[in-house]
């Protein structure tokens, strides 16, 4: 069967679509676009036909960047902000089911619904800003990477930031085998770190209780200014910006019916496959923080934020042989996950915003150039210390963004001249519009907090 082109113009299902400006241009990732049958399947085998692009976008959840987060907060905190960790999640599992449920009903991924609605001007700005947002994550992954490579073979931070440009074959190879190969490595990737958070989850025998009382807010969170420092942290490396983008587009690669009755029963599934993926996400943030606090918060060596320090006193502290590896493999495994899906939002937002489309090789290029340059100039200059404030100036660069993503998805989902009788519902929109609010807010007195200790 000859695999569909992509739509120049809106199907005509009777979905309105009257809210968008321009008529419809091709989809990014037109290559992929309807490539996947999902029809005439058994609700098992449709489970399984949807799964994939969830876990494309939970990798985002747990690259090198949530790590110093999640480090910090065990080690200085204990178990006490696992309840943070459970609402950072809770946020991303609804922003990406309204992320997919934009992409199936309108056929528009987030960036190109905001070129069709705002001005030229606006556009160019959102779309400069999300450019800045990938580089930023990017710049994560190369130093997470970096930082592995050395850990595992002892290879010079400077040399392992140069060898983080070859995993550009990877990913094209990966592309033209096509969408499924490269869901499943992702899958295969997100387990190797699950496996590995496991292991070390047993041999760092955590208290139950403890883990049980972490998950329970407390009032504390928000009147330690230290403490809420931290939580605030977590929040901004868990919802990353560019993941919207990537689900919104990347749930078009089902070819699912396009009709009401078959984008409802698209959005349910693709809800159910993010909400699976989102929930392994969880379980490895957890982990990392849980790992932390057992072996760093319970021993007073309450100062380990960066990862080389937890690397050289997991296997001291534990007693157990090869706790530092598998440590280390699991960040390698981390890192190049999350060098996959970056790939492909850098992709998707330069075709969605600019409708211009570049070879993959070339638009990867160009990513990891933008984050190589500042990292290898870090690391001959300040070195290892200098590449762990990098990584947290990412995460801060992330947080700065977000709202600049959460604010159209939430204004697009909302609006029944866009989404038809798929519109938030009302109490859809005060939960949406309250989680865009306390990002915006949280991030903010973030970013206010971090340059005011920069400048001290």
């Amino acid at each position: 069967m000859a695999r569909p082109q992509p739509p120049s113009l809106p199907p005509s299902d009777g979905t309105p679509l009257t809210g968008w400006r321009h008529a419809r241009t091709a989809p990014s990732l037109a290559e992929a676009y309807r490539s996947i049958p999902v029809e005439g399947k058994t609700w098992f085998r449709k489970i399984l036909a949807f799964s994939g692009p969830g876990y494309l976008v939970a990798v985002g959840y747990m690259d090198p960047g949530n790590w110093a987060t999640d480090l910090a907060g065990g080690s200085r905190f204990g178990y006490s902000l696992l309840s943070v960790i459970f609402a950072s999640n809770m946020l991303a599992v609804l922003l990406q089911a309204l992320a997919s449920k934009l992409g199936i009903v309108t056929g528009r991924d987030l960036a190109q619904a905001c070129r069709d609605h705002y001005s030229r001007p606006v556009s160019i700005a959102l779309w400069l800003g999300c450019e800045v947002a990938i580089a930023a994550c990017d710049l994560a992954e190369v130093i997470g990477s970096a930082i592995a490579l050395n850990l595992l073979f002892h290879i010079p931070l400077t040399w392992g930031i140069i060898l983080t440009a070859l995993d550009v074959m990877m990913v094209l190879v990966l592309q033209h085998r096509g969408f499924r190969l490269l869901e499943a490595v992702v899958i295969i990737l997100v387990a190797t770190v699950g496996a590995c958070f496991f292991f070390e989850l047993i041999i760092s025998r955590p208290s139950l209780a403890g883990v049980a009382h972490g998950f329970i807010p407390t009032a504390d969170i928000f009147t330690d200014r230290d403490k809420l420092y931290i939580a605030i942290g977590i929040l901004g490396a868990t919802v990353m910006p560019h993941n919207l983008y990537l689900h919104s587009s990347i749930v078009q690669t089902r070819r699912y019916e396009e009709t009401v009755a078959g984008k409802r029963e698209a959005v349910r599934f693709a809800f159910i496959d993010s909400t699976i993926a989102l929930t392994f996400a969880l379980f490895i943030n957890a982990a990392i923080l849980i790992v932390a606090a057992a072996t760093f918060y319970k021993t007073g060596h309450q100062d380990v934020a960066e990862i080389q320090d937890a690397y050289k006193l997991l296997t001291p502290l534990l007693g157990v042989s090869g706790a530092s590896a598998v440590f280390a493999l699991a960040l390698l495994a981390s890192g190049q996950n999350s060098t996959l899906t970056g790939t492909l939002a850098g992709q998707i937002v330069m075709e969605g915003f600019l409708d211009l489309r570049l070879r993959p090789w070339v638009r990867r290029l160009i990513t990891r150039g933008i984050a190589i340059v500042p990292a290898i100039i870090v690391s001959v200059i300040a070195g290892e210390s200098g590449t762990a404030k990098l990584l947290v100036l990412s995460q801060v660069i992330l947080s700065l963004q977000l709202s600049f993503a959460v604010i159209p998805l939430v204004q697009f989902t909302s609006d029944p001249r866009k989404m038809g009788e798929f519109a938030n519902a009302r109490w859809l929109k005060v939960a949406a519009w309250s989680a865009a609010v306390v990002i915006a807010s949280l991030n903010l007195w973030l970013l206010v907090q971090t340059f005011q200790g920069w400048l001290a």
